[in-house]
């Protein structure tokens, strides 16, 4: 792996650079998403209240909508930056295609 000015390490070979700090944290926040969905599994096949089970699947919807926009925002900052100044606008192109398809 090599480093850039900015300290992020460079893990893909396009030019994106992930803060190690804010991959944690995406990480933990997919944990508890999916720690969540296996609740509301359970939830199901207990034949739990319909509207509860409901009510659990839009905070699930809610975590991972917000975890979508924090991966936006990092992609943004520091991957679509180095993009732009490598003058690579295939990537850019492909993280348009990617949020028109997340939003």
């Amino acid at each position: 792996m090599t480093k850039d000015t900015h300290t992020h390490t460079h893990t893909h070979e396009h030019g994106h650079f992930h803060s190690p700090e804010e991959k944690k944290k995406q990480l933990n926040r997919i944990a508890r998403a999916i720690g969540h969905l296996q609740h509301v599994k359970g939830m199901i096949e207990k034949d739990e209240d319909c509207a509860e089970v409901l009510m659990q699947l839009s905070a699930v919807n809610s975590a991972l909508k917000s975890l979508g926009k924090e991966i936006i925002n990092e992609h943004m900052t520091h991957c679509i930056t180095h993009a732009i100044e490598d003058g690579d606008m295939e990537a850019v192109e492909e993280f348009q295609k990617a949020i028109k398809k997340f939003i």
